[in-house]
């Protein structure tokens, strides 16, 4: 399983970005995706889960509102659309698959750094 993440960069706050997530070698719409992220000194957070078809998503109260979650099983692709950005969101953001009540796979990460 190879997950890779991409689109993070260097943004001002109140912009917007969209990070993408491609999966390969596994049957992508089998399974309930998730994105989480790392800031610099403190421990990896929850940000946002998708369900295998995409009909149940939840995200974490500090970006609820203004980051969404989606997939698209055809692609093989989750996104994490957020806007609204602030410096509190510079982090290095993971995507990583589910399996049952754990997440098994991890991407490499995509660096998102909010300038005041």
């Amino acid at each position: 399983v190879q997950l890779q993440a991409s689109g993070g960069g260097l943004v001002q706050a109140g912009d917007s970005l969209r990070l993408s997530c491609a999966a390969s070698g596994v049957v992508f719409s089998n399974y309930d995706m998730g994105w989480f992220r790392q800031a610099p000194g403190k421990e990896r957070e929850f940000v946002a889960t998708i369900s295998n078809s995409g009909r149940r998503k939840y995200v974490a109260d500090s970006v609820r509102g203004r980051f969404t979650i989606s997939r698209d099983n055809a692609k093989a692709m989750v996104y994490l659309q957020m806007n609204s950005l602030s410096p509190e969101d510079t982090a290095v953001y993971y995507c990583a698959r589910k399996w049952g009540n754990e997440y098994v796979s991890w991407g490499q990460g995509t660096l998102v750094t909010v300038s005041s």
